[in-house]
């Protein structure tokens, strides 16, 4: 979690700051071996050199950026959790429980979907 510490401490909003390190030290727990790092002033995951999943701050979300293969895959269940999309983004309104099943569904599926990628994004 040291790595995101800095941009941990530039979120004004108090509550919106824990949301996100929440989020953060859940992933860091539940998928050790991927890798924490800040890339295009975001938070992301990587595993091997790909990308897995990438995290912004918003005013009203926390936006979720599992690839446009893992939005695609997982579309129904998105508004099934009550959060919108777009093809890029998950938006997980502040207000809104974060799903943690549909999360970690989300990364063990990128990690799955790219265990041969060689390229940081997919092709």
């Amino acid at each position: 979690m040291e790595v995101f510490a800095d941009y941990l401490a530039h979120i004004d909003n108090p509550e919106h700051r824990a949301r996100t390190e929440e989020v953060l030290a859940w992933i860091t727990k539940k998928f050790p071996n991927l890798k924490p790092k800040i890339a295009w002033n975001q938070p992301m995951f990587t595993d091997h050199g790909t990308f897995i999943i990438g995290f912004s701050v918003a005013k009203h979300h926390l936006a979720v950026g599992p690839e446009k293969a893992g939005i695609d895959h997982f579309s129904d269940e998105i508004v099934q959790a009550g959060y919108d999309h777009t093809k890029l983004l998950v938006r997980i309104k502040w207000e809104r429980p974060v799903d943690y099943s549909l999360l970690e569904k989300m990364i063990a599926f990128n990690i799955m979907d790219k265990a041969d990628c060689s390229t940081f994004w997919r092709k």
